[in-house]
């Protein structure tokens, strides 16, 4: 049997951002918006994550991209999405973000080098203890 748009969502939707912001995402969904949870499952998730063309960090990539450009605020869950589960590496990040100023302007891409500090700032740490001879990804960005 096929699995429908849905369930592939699901499971692409887990794997980008972690099956914990999913559930706690699906737990939080009420008669109000589950409609709008379902659309984005199966549209974004379900359709455009899922196909072939592009690889997972470079629709990582370009959703950062995007997201710095519009100024939204689900930058800083991709960026923890695109560092902890797909394995983009800060330094891919900032030159995204310098991509960024010079097509989408330097006030976008100052408010996402900010948020992106923050972000990577917040994960280092964890990276740290899983690997001890890391160094802070920080210091490059």
């Amino acid at each position: 049997m096929t699995e429908s748009r849905y369930d592939i969502g699901m499971k692409v939707r887990k794997e980008v951002l972690g099956s914990e912001h999913v559930e706690r995402a699906q737990a939080n969904t009420t008669d109000f918006d589950a409609d709008f949870q379902r659309f984005i499952t199966e549209s974004a998730w379900g359709s455009i994550w899922a196909r072939p063309d592009l690889d997972r960090r470079t629709r990582s990539l370009v959703t950062i991209a995007i997201l710095a450009a519009l100024g939204r605020e689900e930058l800083a869950l991709h960026l923890r999405a695109a560092s902890r589960n797909i394995g983009v590496d800060p330094r891919e990040i900032a030159e995204v973000l310098l991509h960024v100023a010079v097509y989408a302007g330097v006030p976008a891409a100052n408010a996402a080098f900010a948020t992106a500090k923050k972000e990577l700032d917040q994960l280092a740490p964890a990276a740290e203890e899983a690997d001890p001879t890391r160094t802070s990804q920080q210091e490059n960005i």
